[in-house]
């Protein structure tokens, strides 16, 4: 059995520890906001759903030629709940009969199409209603919902996102290592290091 499943880019916040929106900054060639777009679009899942905020009049012109779904989330500083639930109402929108929906955030670049897929193959796998990602001795995004949770992922609140759910349900879900997902882009020195690594890489 093929299950339809969407994914949600969360890249509404103000990267107030960037100093400036980290969304537009360069990695092997186009900003990050679009590097992950082109990620997820190589991934079995669809619809993609971008989910902007901040610097939504900034970003938005990166990614007006994708087949992708820019929604707003005019209440991002609430934190990334206020996004997942954005992204989960714009989902359901488009498609109704979606089995589950994975959320990602932009600034995880070494994330790449296997990752989605093999989330999705994990779930085909398992029946699990949650496939997380586990990294640095934690649990987290990217991570794989079943349709069953989406009115919980609607009524999150605060910064922690999907974590709390992820933490909820040790029972019924599947941890899946996802070394890829531990670099994240967060302060100037996590970009440098990122651009220190693609010279080493011959990126």
């Amino acid at each position: 059995m093929i299950f339809n499943v969407g994914l949600i880019i969360l890249a509404a916040g103000a990267a107030t520890r960037m100093g400036r929106p980290k969304q537009l900054l360069s990695y092997q060639g186009r900003s990050l906001i679009l590097h992950a777009v082109e990620v997820a679009l190589a991934s079995f899942c669809q619809p993609i759903i971008v989910v902007l905020g901040a610097y939504i009049e900034e970003i938005k012109p990166e990614l007006m030629p994708k087949p992708v779904q820019i929604v707003e989330n005019s209440q991002w500083q609430e934190g990334m709940s206020s996004s997942i639930r954005v992204g989960i109402n714009a989902l359901l929108a488009t498609n109704s009969k979606l089995d589950a929906a994975i959320v990602s955030l932009a600034d995880q670049p070494l994330v790449y199409p296997q990752v989605f897929n093999q989330l999705i193959q994990c779930y085909q796998d398992t029946q699990k209603i949650i496939i997380a990602s586990k990294y640095n001795e934690t649990v987290g995004v990217p991570a794989l919902f079943s349709n069953a949770l989406f009115p919980e992922l609607m009524q999150l609140e605060g910064a922690k996102g999907a974590k709390a759910l992820i933490q909820k349900y040790t029972d019924t879900r599947l941890l899946v290592a996802i070394p890829e997902a531990a670099i994240d882009i967060d302060t100037p020195d996590d970009y440098e290091q990122l651009l220190l690594q693609q010279e080493v890489e011959g990126f």
